[in-house]
């Protein structure tokens, strides 16, 4: 996503082409984009970067919202002959003839998840779709969809400062097997140790302008945190966004993090996470560390900007059981 949007201007793209391509180069298999990052740009922009190897890689794309002529995004839709407008438009713009992971990307009140879940199963039918997956999705809707189409893997905001997700208790999906992509991993950019204390996010293209954890003093309190992972990446000779991101991959098997880089440098930063192994010890240390700090400023949970108008139900992720 912030290649194209919400983490302020766009990235050029022939440095975003290239930053997808080497991912690609260094092992990476799993791309994460959507019809409303831009929107559309960023479909056309993975499509374009991963055409040539494409039966190498898992493409993961969304529908969800209701995008005007003008590009903005006015409510929700998923509506079943919508719903396949819109995966013949990802299917164009992204270069291929089918897509891994059709999530919807935020639960429609008004169409019953039934219906969704019943054309998700026709389009994997049609072998346009391989797997069904919901983004931010309560437990009920979760498993209303699943009696009709199985769903492969949920999204939710989960990272050392967002642990909701092992909060939930076990409800009429416990025992189904669903995998679990974490987004944020990184918490924006906040838990890499990039954002200095003084960083103001006033830019109009800066979706994180919105978030409570990002005002100034929540900034300052949240500090907490950095400073813990500098400190404990020193010793371990590590970065704050490896760290977070191992631990990440420690959690469950099933769990697998998306974080959003945005430039080369990002890439050299994040992919040793996936051959740092921590230990029980350090495993407990992040957690009781982390458990004693006051966090400030609850994150916003799937909710799009307040000029964007849909609303999104609340989060009730599945329990560890799942």
């Amino acid at each position: 996503m912030g290649l194209s949007l919400g983490l302020g201007p766009a990235t050029d793209r022939s440095e975003a082409l290239a930053v997808v391509r080497s991912a690609v180069e260094r092992g990476v298999t799993l791309f994460d984009t959507a019809e409303g990052y831009g929107p559309y740009t960023n479909e056309g922009l993975v499509g374009e970067a991963l055409q040539p190897i494409r039966d190498g890689v898992l493409v993961a794309t969304k529908f969800g919202f209701d995008i005007n002529a003008n590009g903005e995004t006015v409510g929700l839709s998923s509506r079943p002959g919508h719903l396949r407008k819109v995966v013949e438009a990802s299917l164009r713009r992204l270069r291929t003839d089918h897509i891994d992971v059709l999530y919807q990307h935020r639960v429609h009140p008004d169409v019953p998840m039934e219906d969704v879940a019943g054309t998700v199963k026709e389009l994997i039918a049609d072998g346009k779709v391989r797997h069904f997956g919901l983004s931010e999705a309560s437990e009920t809707s979760i498993c209303r969809a699943h009696a009709v189409q199985p769903v492969a893997v949920i999204q939710g905001h989960y990272s050392l400062w967002m642990r909701e997700p092992e909060t939930k208790k076990p409800g009429a999906c416990q025992g189904v097997r669903i995998g679990l992509v974490a987004w944020g991993p990184l918490g924006q950019g906040f838990l890499t140790g990039g954002i200095t204390r003084d960083m103001r996010f006033d830019n109009p293209d800066d979706l994180r302008a919105d978030f409570p954890r990002f005002t100034s003093e929540a900034l300052q309190a949240n500090f907490a945190v950095v400073d813990f992972l500098e400190d404990f990446g020193a010793e371990k000779s590590t970065s704050p966004a490896q760290l977070e991101l191992a631990w990440l991959l420690a959690q469950k098997p099933w769990v697998v993090p998306i974080p959003g880089g945005t430039r080369l440098a990002h890439l050299d930063d994040n992919l040793p996470a996936a051959e740092l192994e921590l230990t029980a010890s350090d495993l407990h240390r992040i957690n009781q560390a982390l458990g004693a700090l006051d966090l400030v400023g609850a994150p916003l949970i799937g909710q799009p900007r307040p000029s964007s108008k849909p609303t999104a139900e609340p989060t009730h992720l599945p329990s560890w059981g799942y």
